[in-house]
């Protein structure tokens, strides 16, 4: 009988673990770095070594094991395989089959973002739904989509990208995926930063008033922008409310696809709170299709441990 299971998220800094009963209950969690030189070759060898010490350590055997469930920072096809995964260092890399034969164990691997989704979906904020996503807003924003409960990953493992969707036609600064005009430009930590910067040079360049708390900013952060913006400042709110109206009709486009039950919105971003959620739902509700109008949003509930979660969830599937 089946017992236990792994599920693995591998970060540019560190590879997070889990230890799990099958039925999702975490027994223990630890993180090892991840190492990076030679183009990530021991990535893999690293985690199969942290699980073969936790194995001995707890006298399991490996059929007791369910498997591994591994999230990585990049796109990953239905065969398991990362293409290009610039974080890691890696190029055609078969992760399930590569780390089957350091372990002897099934492996499943997934998109990170996906599998963090699963893990929200199955024991987070979106417990109950099998039409969901998990919309993370960090130094970029990305999307796992659940569509009756299984995850949308495309021909390529892109599907969820929604960061370089093109909301603006105008924008004259290039993202950092080469195209112009990119949700990520105005919705992640460094576009609302950007946006900020903006309204305070304009300010700059007029004989307007300059009385906002961000321009003595001698760094400014998007935490910084969402503190000012609560305490009142002009400027700040300004900020936020062109985010979230950039964010809600990103959204609402997206649901005309996906038609999702829930929504939830994770990412350091979403620390933010209701200041920013309020805001993104209201400029959803407005242009949202009629039917996908009704979406719930939510904040994600699990933190940094979805992806593991997701990794054990995925092994079920």
């Amino acid at each position: 009988m089946k017992k236990y299971a792994f599920g693995v998220d591998v970060g540019g800094t560190t590879c997070k673990i889990g230890f799990f009963t099958v039925d999702g209950e975490l027994l223990e969690k630890w993180e090892i770095p991840t190492d990076t030189k030679n183009n990530g070759a021991k990535i893999l060898l690293n985690i199969a070594n942290e699980i073969d010490r936790k194995l001995e350590k707890e006298s399991i055997d490996r059929d007791e094991l369910l498997g591994i469930g591994i999230g990585v920072p990049g796109p990953v096809t239905g065969n398991s395989v990362v293409s290009v995964c610039e974080n890691l260092g890696w190029e055609n890399v078969n992760v399930a089959a590569d780390l089957t034969a350091l372990t002897g164990l099934v492996v499943k691997a997934e998109n990170d973002a996906n599998l963090a989704a699963l893990g929200e979906m199955w024991k987070g904020n979106a417990a109950g739904s099998k039409n969901m996503m998990l919309v993370t807003l960090g130094t970029g924003v990305g999307a796992g989509v659940i569509v009756d409960g299984q995850v949308i990953a495309g021909a390529r493992g892109a599907a969820g990208e929604i960061g370089h969707m093109v909301v603006c036609f105008e924008e004259q600064e290039m993202c950092a995926c080469g195209k112009y005009g990119c949700l990520e430009q105005y919705g992640s930590a460094t576009g609302i930063v950007r946006l900020a910067k903006r309204r305070l040079q304009k300010l700059k360049n007029t004989d307007g008033a300059h009385d906002t708390n961000l321009s003595k900013k001698a760094v400014l952060t998007a935490k910084a922008v969402f503190d000012a913006a609560k305490a009142g400042d002009i400027v700040a709110l300004e900020t936020v409310d062109e985010a979230g109206r950039i964010l809600g009709a990103a959204l609402a486009n997206v649901a005309c696809v996906t038609n999702p039950e829930v929504i939830v919105i994770g990412g350091g971003v979403s620390k933010a709170g209701s200041i920013l959620t309020d805001v993104i739902q209201k400029n959803f509700t407005i242009h949202a299709f009629t039917d996908c109008r009704d979406a719930r949003f939510v904040l994600a509930s699990l933190g940094n441990d979805a992806g593991i979660y997701g990794g054990v969830k995925l092994l079920q599937q």
